[in-house]
């Protein structure tokens, strides 16, 4: 009796050792992740939150001197006069291009979950604006709206749609207006793909037991896609204004901020602060309120979902 109950005593360790090596092991394959995110991100932010309390500029190369001047940066940017257009033009560029993006996303995702000939071609032809580069796509997007030369100011001449060429990046009235449709163009295939993931993982059963009750068509959509969806869509709308509100690339290349600052935003301002005008400090602090802006967003959003996904 004393030899069997010893057996088990002396076989007692090995699974913890077991049990430390696997945790080990988890831990070394979770440590290069972790470094690469705190050199190629985290230091970035950093030092980034530290030059906006800096009075960092040109000259901080040369000497190596950038004062702290505390809140005087963003003082600064706040009190100038194209901040709070930049702010209006953020919030509507935001919301216009989100909407945009999700409906035509929504529709094309509920479009292609059907099964028809050629289905994959299609699809896969609508994920090319995703992966042109963006400044291509601007560049080629300013040829098509040239307001002289442009293809679609000629196709609307010719079907009579329009009797004189639109400046549709020239005005300061329709230039907001058509870099929010050109980032739509863009961020749809984003949409489209996620959102068809999402309709991808909803049981056919729920389609099927829904149709012997009388749920098809928009009844289907309403009761069974969307309220399966709503965890993705969450993804979707926190990602696309995240992503959104930091859009710069499109805005250069297409108007560049104008005409008359009317594609301003808080982005492409403080690029110029800090690219154009080389006032570093600023320029920090105008993407810090934009890192806040997105933060905040996030974290109501997510409890806001949270709460109806559990309700």
């Amino acid at each position: 009796m004393t030899r069997r109950n010893a057996t088990p005593a002396t076989s007692a360790p090995a699974p913890t050792r077991g049990r430390r090596g696997e945790r080990v092991a988890e831990i070394l394959f979770v440590v290069p992740a972790a470094l690469a995110i705190a050199v190629l991100f985290g230091y970035p932010v950093a030092k980034n939150l530290v030059m906006s309390f800096q009075d960092y500029s040109l000259r901080t190369f040369f000497t190596g001197e950038a004062p702290w001047v505390g809140l005087r940066n963003f003082a600064a940017v706040v009190d100038d006069a194209v901040f709070s257009r930049a702010v209006v033009n953020t919030v509507v560029f935001t919301a216009g291009s989100i909407v945009g993006q999700f409906v035509i996303g929504l529709a094309l995702a509920v479009f292609f979950h059907r099964a028809f000939p050629l289905n994959r071609l299609v699809r896969a032809l609508f994920l090319l604006p995703w992966l042109i580069p963006l400044i291509v796509g601007s560049a080629a997007w300013r040829a098509i709206l040239d307001q002289d030369s442009g293809i679609l100011n000629v196709l609307l001449q010719r079907v009579g749609v329009i009797d004189s060429p639109v400046p549709w990046l020239t005005s300061p009235e329709v230039a907001l207006v058509t870099v929010i449709l050109v980032n739509i163009w863009l961020g749809v295939p984003f949409n489209l793909t996620l959102l068809y993931s999402g309709l991808q993982d909803i049981p056919t059963e729920l389609y099927e037991a829904g149709a012997l009750d009388g749920a098809t068509g928009w009844k289907a959509f309403r009761h069974i896609t969307w309220p399966n969806l709503r965890e993705v869509v969450a993804i979707v709308l926190m990602l696309g204004v995240i992503y959104t509100l930091k859009v710069i690339d499109i805005i250069l290349g297409l108007t560049g901020g104008g005409p008359a600052n009317a594609t301003e935003t808080i982005a492409t301002q403080s690029y110029e602060r800090s690219f154009v005008e080389f006032a570093f400090g600023e320029g920090a602090a105008l993407s810090n309120i934009l890192i806040a802006i997105s933060l905040a967003f996030a974290v109501v959003y997510l409890r806001a979902t949270r709460r109806r996904i559990h309700d």
